[in-house]
């Protein structure tokens, strides 16, 4: 749990790398998602659940460039 409160989740798709910190956790509050690397805990992406969906969605369709 952070110190606001929230409880982050962890992708089930994380990695064990050499400091077990090869993951993205994502969080819900009242700002939208937060999404961070935890090698990186300090530095958080904040959207809101249509944008991610919207995200998502490309990916999974191909439809970005690699």
């Amino acid at each position: 749990m952070e110190p606001d409160g929230r409880i982050r989740q962890k992708s089930s798709f994380s990695g064990n790398g050499p400091d077990n910190n090869e993951c993205l956790e994502i969080t819900a509050g009242p700002d939208g998602l937060g999404l961070r690397e935890t090698a990186e805990p300090d530095r958080v992406l904040t959207t809101g659940t249509a944008a991610l969906a919207g995200l998502l969605r490309a990916v999974k369709a191909g439809r970005l460039p690699p």
